[in-house]
């Protein structure tokens, strides 16, 4: 499982389009930069060794301020550098793994929380960055340093080098325990802020329900519980942080004092200058500080071979294929059930032997009791869900031959829920068109003429370019609702989708709104669920839908007459 994980990490570094050019000057700038680090514990020797103000010159000095100087330089640039490579990566990932979430069909998000899908996007993507662009360009540089070091310390002294390594593997076996189960805390601690993140957003997003439900102290109590988790877990990742730390600089220091002990002695006995003592000590702290760094590397590697794992899978997820398939204009076309059964899991059958055919231009409604399954029918015309039996056919063809674009962009669906982008009233009529730019000022304001949506939109602050949604002006239902018939005008739809559309609006809103639907209905094959019999009973044929089966169709009076549950279901609505 490890290896799979780093391999998936590297892989999903290659996959990207890294700038490789400007990677290798910033990886070759580290390098020279420790390159030239290495260069100053010798010069502070010759100049401990051989220090009188006569030996002092100009060249010299100069020699030493430019060294530090170049340096600076080349630390700088390289720094840049690898962090401009590391904001490619995250910028690079954030765009694959959103190309991938939009095409990603309905029936995993119905599976996954939306709050574990941003944190993906946003939190596990930075931890990616964080290790190629600061972790990992410290490691290499720091990799040399001590190569680089312990080559010149042999060099100079053999004896005292081989003191200083008697510290290496006591740290690494008190170091690969701690690695091992610091992967463990960093994982469930990804996955616990994500949850939360999911769970912050839906009370957020929700917050309506909540206050309405008088909710507060559920909510309170699962945000705490969250808060606990969360806090839990960070304090065992602290915990192993508090060993390492102390126990890297418990090392440190020990080398440190039998070094300075040990050079001591042989300083005093005339066998090590003390230029050479203080250039040991130099390329010794050479050598501890990007240890220290190496455990907060191999930290984060965990940590972004855990995100990596959770990206991977959203990656390896199929796609809705937008483009695979004929194009083809349905309109004229009769719209067939045949036989189709459809199950969201093995078993569980939500869907059963579903059969009808609405004509080009009818009205098809659907009727029944609450999860009987017409929302579900619904999905199934706009491809959101594939039949696990039979088909849905467009004349002589399944429409699982047309491309989803050319199949979706020729229906209009109109929700019970309102919904809206943030945005303007412009960029929501206009909302997934190709041409949307192009659209003239006249063309939406006919649309919203149409739909009866004209007079209050010239009564918003800024009309057409006024900011609506979460943080713009607050619109009534009714007015939302209008707005959303308004686009499926300006769609031109073959095939209008009205699920309950009128359902959460009061008695004067359901008014205008019906008028705007019974306009957008004409000429075009519909299809409408509906609680309210006055919505379905002009309906060219009824589909009475009970636990997935169709029980009945026919008219309105047909049904009235031969279908028991239909005409209980009537006289409800007429009482």
């Amino acid at each position: 499982m490890k290896n799979q994980s780093v391999k998936a990490f590297l892989q999903l570094m290659f996959s990207l389009k890294l700038p490789k050019f400007i990677l290798i000057l910033g990886l070759a700038g580290s390098v020279l930069t420790t390159l030239v680090g290495l260069t100053i514990p010798l010069l502070t020797r010759e100049l401990v060794d051989g220090f009188s103000f006569a030996s002092i010159s100009v060249g010299f000095i100069a020699m030493i301020v430019g060294i530090f100087i170049l340096h600076a330089l080349v630390d700088g640039l390289s720094a840049y550098a690898l962090t401009y490579v590391g904001q490619k990566v995250v910028a690079g990932l954030r765009e694959v793994i959103w190309t991938k979430l939009i095409r990603l069909p309905v029936r995993y998000f119905d599976q996954q929380p939306s709050g574990e899908s941003v944190s993906r996007v946003i939190n596990d993507t930075g931890i990616v960055k964080n290790l190629v662009s600061q972790h990992f360009p410290q490691f290499i540089s720091g990799l040399i340093s001590i190569i680089g070091a312990v080559i010149i310390l042999f060099i100079m002294d053999w004896r005292m080098t081989l003191i200083m390594l008697v510290a290496v593997p006591i740290t690494v076996l008190v170091m690969v325990p701690l690695g091992s189960s610091m992967s463990k805390v960093s994982r469930k601690l990804q996955d616990q802020t994500a949850t939360f993140q999911g769970e912050i957003q839906q009370t957020v997003s929700e917050i309506k329900l909540m206050k309405s439900s008088t909710a507060e102290g559920v909510e309170l109590e699962k945000g705490n519980k969250g808060i606990l988790a969360l806090l839990q877990t960070g304090l065992k990742e602290a915990r192993i942080f508090a060993v390492v730390g102390p126990f890297m600089y418990m090392i440190v220091m020990f080398v440190i004092v039998v070094i300075i002990a040990y050079g001591g002695i042989r300083v005093e006995e005339g066998s090590m200058s003390t230029g050479s003592l203080v250039a040991f000590l130099l390329y010794l702290f050479q050598i501890v500080f990007p240890i220290t760094t190496f455990a907060m590397f191999f930290t984060e590697l965990q940590k972004a071979k855990g995100a990596t794992g959770r990206i991977m899978e959203i990656l390896e997820e199929d796609v809705e294929e937008n483009q695979q398939g004929v194009d083809r204009s349905i309109e004229g076309l009769p719209v067939t059930f045949e036989n189709v059964d459809f199950s969201f899991q093995e078993g569980e059958q939500v869907i059963k032997g579903v059969s009808f055919s609405a004509a080009s231009g009818a009205m098809i409604a659907f009727a029944g009791p609450s999860g009987g399954g017409k929302t579900t029918v619904f999905g199934l015309i706009e491809r959101y869900y594939n039949p696990t039996k039979g088909q849905i056919a467009v004349g002589d063809q399944s429409i699982a031959e047309l491309s989803m674009r050319s199949w979706r962009s020729q229906l209009g669906y109109v929700s019970q829920e309102s919904s809206m982008m943030s945005g303007t009233v412009r960029e929501n009529l206009t909302y997934g068109l190709d041409n949307a730019e192009k659209v003239t000022d006249e063309a939406l304001w006919e649309v919203a003429k149409m739909a009866y949506a004209e007079q209050f939109i010239k009564e918003l602050p800024k009309g057409l370019d006024t900011e609506v949604g979460e943080r713009g002006t607050k619109l009534s239902g009714g007015q939302r609702q209008r707005i959303n018939i308004a686009r499926a005008f300006l769609r031109n739809p073959k095939l209008l989708l009205l699920d309950e559309a009128t359902a959460s609006l009061d008695s004067q809103s359901e008014q205008v709104v019906q008028k705007a639907l019974h306009r957008l209905m004409e000429g075009r094959t519909t299809f409408v669920i509906a609680h309210r019999l006055s919505t379905i009973v002009h309906a060219d044929q009824i589909v009475f839908i009970e636990n997935g089966e169709i029980t009945g169709k026919g008219t309105h009076q047909e049904l009235l007459a031969n279908h028991a549950l239909y005409r209980s279901f009537a006289e409800q609505q007429l009482t």
